[in-house]
C-alpha cells in the first residue's frame, strides 16, 4: 500500500470572525514543520505496516466488555456477540463473542472510549491523581474538492468567534490538502449553555461567511463526519495505569487544545506504553513505568504549557483571548497558577426557559446541506436488524425531563439526527432513536443533561466509513 501523501504547512493564519468580517490576529498555532494529511489514510497505511511486522488486527470486531480474573485484575477484552436480532433473539448466523486475553491490555479507544470510561470508574483513576473531570468539544467536518485556482496546498486557517456566541467556546479550521482537496470544520465546546444551539447548523452557517464562501463556491463535498475531542488537557489526565494494563491516546485525553492536535501526543503515549509493556513481559518491571515515563516526556511538558488556554474561555470569548494571549506570549506556559474547568458539560446545559429558540436558515444545497445529505457522504452503515447500541438508562427521562425542561436537546446536539421526537398515536411526542444513523461521535454520551444515554458498541464493523477524512 502506497504511503499517504503529506503536504507541508505553507502558511498559518488565525482570524477572529464577526458576522461580516475576518480580523487577522497573531497566530497562536505553531505549525511550522507540520504536515497536512488525511488521518484515515495514515491509519490504514500504518495498519498494513503493523501487519507486515506480525501484528494481528481484527477489523469488524468491537470490544464490548472488560474481562477480569478472580482478583479483579484485567486479563483482556471480550468482543460482542454477532447475529443478534433487534428483539434480542439469536438469528441463524449467531456467533458468540470472542475472549481476547493477554498479560497486558492497552485501551486505545479514542475520545470517550466506552471501556476506558468503565475502567476509570472501576479503579477510581481520576481520584488517584485528583484529576478534574474531562471536558469535551464536538468537531464537525467536511472534505471538499475545490477549484484548482483557489487551492493552496499546505495553507492552514483557524478562526474564533462567529457563528458561535461570545459565551460559547469553539472555532473553525480549514486545511488545504493534496489533489485540490480542503478539510473544513467547526469545533464547538460541549459545555455550551443554550439547549437550542445546534452544532451542525452552526457549521452550515460558517460556510456562508463572506471570507469562506468564495473558496467553496463551485466546489464539491466529498465526505462528511463528526467526532468529539477531549479538551480537559493537563488538568483532566487520569492516572492511566490499572491492574493488568493502561489507557493510552485520546482515551486518556492528551489533546493539546490550543493546537487542536492530539495525534502526536496519542502516538507518543502508545510508544511509552509499549516500552513499559516490554519491561513487564521481559524484565519483570510493572506498568507504573508508563506513568513515570509519561510525566518525564515532552507530552507532559506540552500539556502543562497549554493547560490554562481552554479554561480561560470560561469567562467568555474576549476575556479568554486576553488571558490566553498572556499565557502564550508573556508567561509562555510558566504561570504559577492552574485554572480549573467549570461544570461538567452535561451540567452546563441551561433549562430552555432561560433562552430563546434559534431559527437557522434552510440549507441551500450548494454550501449548506440537510442532515440526510451529509449522512450519505459519511458512508455510515449499520445492520438495521440489531439491538440499538444507544441505550437509555431510564426510558422515561426523555419525555419527563429532557423535552419539558430542556426542549429535547438531543435532537439538536447530535450531528446525525439519531434522536427525534415524533408524535405517537395519541399525538404525544416520544423519543425515537435512529441508531442506524450514528456517526460514533459520542456527543450524546457526553451532553445528555441527565447522563441518561449510554453509548455501547454496535455489531462489529458498523459505523461511518471514512476514506479521506
Amino acid at each position: 500500500m502506497q504511503a499517504p501523501i503529506n503536504v507541508p504547512v505553507s502558511s498559518d493564519k488565525f482570524w477572529l470572525l464577526t458576522k461580516d468580517r475576518a480580523i487577522s490576529l497573531p497566530s497562536p498555532f505553531d505549525n511550522k514543520g507540520n504536515y497536512v494529511i488525511s488521518l484515515s489514510q495514515l491509519v490504514r497505511w500504518m495498519g498494513v505496516k503493523a501487519e507486515e511486522l506480525g501484528v494481528e488486527i481484527y477489523p469488524g470486531f468491537a470490544a464490548s466488555e472488560i474481562l477480569y480474573d478472580e482478583d479483579n485484575n484485567v486479563v483482556g477484552i471480550g468482543t460482542n456477540d454477532m447475529g443478534v436480532a433487534k428483539d434480542g433473539s439469536r438469528k441463524e448466523n449467531f456467533q458468540r463473542g470472542v475472549a481476547l486475553k493477554g498479560r497486558i491490555t492497552l485501551l486505545a479507544e479514542g475520545c470517550r472510549g466506552s471501556l476506558s470510561q468503565k475502567i476509570m470508574k472501576e479503579y477510581k483513576l481520576r481520584e488517584k491523581v485528583q484529576a478534574q473531570h474531562q471536558t469535551y468539544a464536538l468537531g464537525i467536518k467536511e472534505v471538499w474538492e475545490i477549484d484548482e485556482k483557489k487551492h493552496k496546498p499546505g495553507a492552514v486557517l483557524h478562526t474564533l468567534g462567529w457563528p458561535l456566541d461570545s459565551k460559547t467556546y469553539g472555532g473553525s479550521f480549514l486545511y488545504h490538502m493534496k489533489d485540490r482537496q480542503i478539510s473544513i470544520g467547526l469545533v464547538v465546546a460541549l459545555n455550551y449553555h443554550n439547549p437550542f444551539l445546534n452544532p451542525y447548523e452552526e457549521f452550515q452557517k460558517l460556510k456562508h461567511h463572506p471570507s469562506i464562501k468564495p473558496l467553496l463556491e463551485g466546489g464539491t463535498v466529498l465526505q462528511y463526519g463528526a467526532r468529539t475531542l477531549n479538551e480537559g488537557g493537563f488538568q483532566s489526565v487520569p492516572y492511566p495505569v490499572f491492574p493488568g494494563g493502561a489507557i493510552i491516546g485520546c482515551s486518556a485525553g492528551f489533546l493539546n487544545v490550543p493546537k487542536i492536535k492530539g495525534t502526536h501526543t496519542a502516538m507518543k503515549s502508545g510508544m511509552l506504553a509499549a516500552e513499559a509493556t516490554f519491561g513487564v513481559l521481559h524484565e519483570g518491571s510493572n506498568m507504573e513505568a508508563y506513568w513515570d515515563a509519561l510525566r518525564s516526556s515532552w507530552v507532559w511538558e506540552e500539556l502543562h504549557r497549554a493547560r490554562n488556554y481552554r479554561p480561560a474561555f470560561e469567562y467568555g470569548l474576549f476575556p479568554g483571548l486576553a488571558l490566553s494571549a498572556l499565557e502564550h506570549y508573556v508567561l509562555k506556559g510558566k504561570s504559577p497558577f492552574t485554572f480549573k474547568h467549570g461544570k461538567p458539560d452535561h451540567e452546563a446545559t441551561n433549562v430552555a426557559k432561560l433562552h430563546s429558540s434559534i431559527q437557522y436558515p434552510k440549507p441551500d444545497g450548494v454550501l449548506s446541506f440537510d442532515v440526510p445529505t451529509s449522512l450519505h457522504r459519511s458512508n455510515t452503515n449499520h445492520n438495521h436488524d440489531q439491538p440499538a447500541h444507544l441505550r437509555l438508562r431510564d426510558p422515561n427521562i426523555p419525555e419527563t425531563v429532557n423535552l419539558p425542561e430542556y426542549a429535547g436537546p438531543e435532537s439538536r446536539y447530535c450531528p446525525a439526527r439519531v434522536y427525534e421526537y415524533v408524535p405517537n398515536e395519541k399525538n404525544q411526542l416520544k423519543l425515537q432513536i435512529n441508531a442506524q444513523n450514528c456517526l460514533h461521535c459520542k456527543a450524546c454520551d457526553i451532553k445528555d443533561p441527565k447522563q441518561n444515554i449510554e453509548w455501547t458498541v454496535p455489531e462489529g464493523g458498523g459505523g461511518p466509513g471514512y476514506s479521506v477524512m
